[in-house]
């Protein structure tokens, strides 16, 4: 008679294995398993398998693969047959019978049906790494409302109705899910103090706070509208007279004001949820169009009663820049809305974070982005100056602009790193592009200053387009500090708000935690009374005698700040740069390995020292790249090099009787970046920054050399700038060195390795390298 239940009973069992679930053997790897757990769940999925035992199908594969695919679980169930982590070692849940000598047995689990989790909750399931690196840091732009529960818990089946009905109302208003299953992520419930299911959790800028009440819809949307700081919407009424007060703030917080008008008398959760999301961007104001004291306010902007409306003011509060208004209001237009309004025509910047969003690092392959900035003071007398410079940005509107100003008195570093010995006693403008994370960035000065006039007006639009047409117009280069930020608040009130919220802690856990969640709280007081009397009583019993120091620990200790001093020191930059000689003329340049570059640096006994660390300083930035290497060739000992070289990369050879020109001109200061593998170089031309910088001698069309008049306009002077660094082959018998020129030579080296970097520099190639002979010396300039 007992046939028929123990075969239920083996089907029952053999269902809940694991492997067979899978279809998989006991010896089988990871690798296996998880082809065959992707290959179940394709098949088996809800939403593509119309079998109504699907569900209940895809539960069982997506359990058995999180024991299998657990090597601790995977041994627990090889070894008792345990499918639970919680359940103890050695009652296994499968084998509920005994032998029939010890009398016929079932295992009081047996009884226990799991209920089926809906499948919808599979998306809101959070895991222990998932909330730490995503759910933590999200929930300073949004709520969180999480829900612990467990496989047994009879409690979470009657809450889950309500659960449902909150989360299809407050999700699409932008709270966040999350369900933690205490038997699978008992590490996740512990970090949240969750120890009994069902618990219900709100979480707002990394702080977790407990519900307490009937789970009840109403209790717990008015639980996440507590969860919010209350200062976020600040309620805007013509008779109080703060609505003018409000839009006028934007000069002081740096930031566009927002008002909704809506005929509620509370303000929406939905417009809450979208000004803590943008909090730190817009601030937001509230007007109630039932309210009779607000009838001039509607009619000053015609504001339809019928639908909510959105006004977004920026610098002039008479006229609101954008405007929206629709019946339902839904977050995903808001969150638009607000998102393309973010900043002011002509934002402050008041921190680094602000800094990197409106002028941000210049990226390879994409449209350059330059920053026009206004130094200015905060006096009343630069208030004219100001407004013109706001006025120029609005009509000068382009994607590749971003116009802001700084106030000197707040931002004093940076302001000396752009004007270096200049007092700022009238506005200057600076337009720059920043080049790097760590500060470094191209910039150049506006003339004349800015003053607000129409003269100065059309210097600045003459010098935007001339910006775009040619991006070496910014030429000098700097690095600048951290801003300072004006907007934090100062240490005491920091310390209050955060004594503030570790204080409701302390009485949230001792009004409604257990013993388990007190003890740390009470350990801590305990150990400090331990620590405060023990203290007392040892300063009561002891004598206190003042001991000088031996002379040994103090030589000691003067030793070791030597030390440590000397540690400091001697940590030194350099760049180690080889020179071209017959041993290394080979292995760095014939057989150089592909994608590897050689910048050579041609020089003289007489400029070695100069030229070198000159070098050093301009291509120290770029010495961490693997691909460059750095060289120099001495052209006292190898005068006939460089000649060959160029010879062999013009199109038609130059004529003998030019030849002992060729090789007596001077190349003193040429860098060359050379290709080894596949026989090309690009040449850089010193640049001299002499009295007269448009009186060059030397010029170049290609790779043809003539003599040239010196008496020549501006505008071949610029074009001869420009071939210098775009590789043009030098003319011969062109040097007019002196001591200060010489080191002058490489002022605009930098800008040339950036454009190499970029691929942007003309190349010229040739059949064969020339050869050369000497020693090998390698040295390290110290930057």
């Amino acid at each position: 008679f007992l046939t028929t239940p123990l075969l239920c009973l083996y089907a029952h069992l053999c269902a809940l294995d694991p492997y067979k679930v899978l279809g998989v053997s006991r010896r089988a790897s990871q690798v296996e398993i998880k082809r065959a757990y992707k290959n179940l769940a394709r098949e088996w999925h809800p939403d593509k398998n119309k079998d109504p035992n699907a569900e209940d199908m895809f539960i069982k594969i997506s359990k058995s693969y999180e024991i299998l695919s657990n090597e601790e679980r995977r041994s627990n169930f090889d070894r008792y047959g345990q499918m639970d982590e919680n359940q103890p070692f050695g009652q296994s849940q499968h084998h509920g019978f005994r032998h029939f000598d010890n009398s016929f047995y079932f295992d009081e689990s047996f009884f226990h049906f799991p209920r089926s989790r809906d499948f919808a909750d599979s998306k809101y399931m959070l895991h222990h790494a998932q909330f730490n690196s995503d759910i933590l840091p999200d929930s300073y732009k949004r709520p969180y409302l999480i829900k612990v529960t467990s496989e047994w818990c009879f409690a979470c089946i009657h809450i889950e109705p309500v659960w449902k009905e909150t989360v299809v109302e407050l999700e699409p208003l932008g709270v966040g899910i999350g369900i933690v299953d205490m038997g699978s992520e008992r590490r996740l419930a512990n970090q949240l103090g969750a120890y009994r299911a069902p618990s219900i959790i709100g979480l707002v800028n990394g702080r977790m706070t407990f519900f307490h009440q009937h789970v009840v819809r109403e209790h717990l949307r008015r639980f996440v509208e507590d969860l919010l700081p209350h200062n976020l919407v600040e309620r805007v009424t013509i008779d109080d007279n703060n609505y003018q007060a409000f839009l006028d703030r934007w000069h002081v917080e740096n930031k566009p004001s927002l008002l909704l008008f809506d005929q509620v008398p509370v303000v929406p959760l939905l417009y809450k949820l979208t000004a803590f999301a943008f909090r730190d961007y817009i601030r937001f104001g509230y007007v109630d169009q039932g309210a009779t004291t607000n009838t001039k306010l509607l009619r000053q902007f015609n504001i339809n009663t019928y639908a909510p409306t959105m006004l977004l003011f920026k610098e002039d509060t008479e006229k609101p820049v954008d405007i929206i208004q629709a019946r339902g209001m839904k977050k995903q237009l808001m969150d638009e809305f607000v998102t393309n309004n973010k900043f002011l025509q002509v934002p402050r910047l008041v921190n680094q974070q602000l800094f990197d969003e409106l002028c941000p690092v210049k990226q390879f392959h994409r449209r350059r982005k330059y920053c026009v900035l206004l130094i200015t003071g905060e006096d009343e007398a630069f208030l004219p100056g100001n407004k013109a410079f706001v006025d120029f940005a609005t009509t000068n509107k382009k994607d590749i602009l971003r116009f802001t100003y700084v106030y000197q008195r707040q931002q004093q570093p940076l302001c000396q790193a752009l004007l270096p010995n200049q007092a700022a006693a009238f506005p200057q403008v600076v337009i720059l592009e920043r080049r790097s994370q760590a500060g470094r960035v191209l910039f150049r000065s506006v003339s004349s200053g800015w003053n607000g006039s129409q003269e100065d007006k059309y210097r600045l639009h003459e010098q935007l387009e001339l910006l775009q047409k040619d991006p070496t117009y910014l030429s000098s280069d700097t690095t600048l500090p951290e801003l300072n930020n004006e907007m934090a608040p100062i240490f005491i009130i920091q310390w209050m708000n955060a004594a503030y919220d570790y204080i409701l802690q302390i009485y949230d856990s001792l009004l409604y935690s257990n013993w388990r969640e007190m003890m740390p709280i009470l350990s801590l007081i305990f150990s400090a009374l331990f620590i405060l009397f023990g203290t007392v009583i040892i300063q009561a019993f002891s004598e206190s005698k003042p001991q000088k120091p031996k002379p040994k620990e103090q030589n000691a200790t003067q030793t070791e700040d030597d030390a440590s001093s000397r540690a400091n020191t001697s940590r030194k930059d350099f760049v180690e740069v080889t020179e071209l000689t017959d041993v290394t003329y080979t292995s760095n340049l014939v057989k150089l390995r592909p994608g590897q570059i050689n910048v050579v640096l041609v020089l003289t006994n007489a400029s070695k020292n100069a030229l070198l660390r000159k070098f050093a300083k301009e291509v120290f930035s770029f010495s961490g790249t693997q691909t460059l290497h750095f060289s120099f060739l001495n052209a006292d000992k190898h005068r006939h090099w460089m000649p060959s070289l160029l010879r062999s990369a013009c199109p038609a050879g130059p004529s003998e009787s030019h030849s002992d020109d060729e090789e007596s001109s001077d190349y003193t200061g040429h860098v060359l970046a050379l290709n080894g593998h596949k026989k090309y170089f690009c040449l850089f031309r010193p640049v001299f920054t002499g009295d007269d910088p448009d009186d060059s001698s030397s010029d170049s069309s290609d790779c043809k050399r003539k003599s040239r008049p010196r008496s020549r306009s501006s505008s071949h002077s610029r074009s001869r700038s420009h071939s210098r660094e775009d590789g043009g082959v030098p003319k011969r018998g062109s040097s007019r060195p002196t001591s200060i020129e010489v080191h002058h030579k490489l002022d605009r080296l930098g800008l040339w390795m950036e454009r190499l970097m970029e691929g942007t520099l003309p190349r010229l190639y040739v059949s064969l390298w020339p050869t050369l002979n000497d020693a090998s010396i390698k040295i390290s300039i110290n930057i």
